[in-house]
């Protein structure tokens, strides 16, 4: 069960990571340009967290993970911080 939550998690910060570029492609809004690059990093963080707790169990990804997490989050700040109007 834990599985399957976790891939719909993932699944679901992908497709807002999709609809948040694809509307940056149409719009030019930069803001949606760091939104989407915020989400990028946090499906690339959710996906390291399935492969910590799923796939490589003799490994611990904790502190990558949360690197990246991170500066997803900063992407995201950042945009907030600069390119507000």
């Amino acid at each position: 069960m834990a599985l399957i939550v976790n891939i719909l998690g993932a699944l679901t910060v992908f497709v807002c990571a999709v609809l948040l570029l694809r509307g940056y492609a149409r719009t030019r809004t930069r803001l949606l340009l760091w939104s989407g690059a915020c989400f990028v990093g946090l499906t690339i963080a959710n996906v390291m967290l399935l492969l910590d707790l799923h796939v490589l169990t003799e490994r611990n990804l904790y502190v990558p993970r949360l690197g990246v997490a991170a500066a997803a989050m900063l992407l995201l700040l950042y945009g907030l911080i600069f390119e507000s109007d």
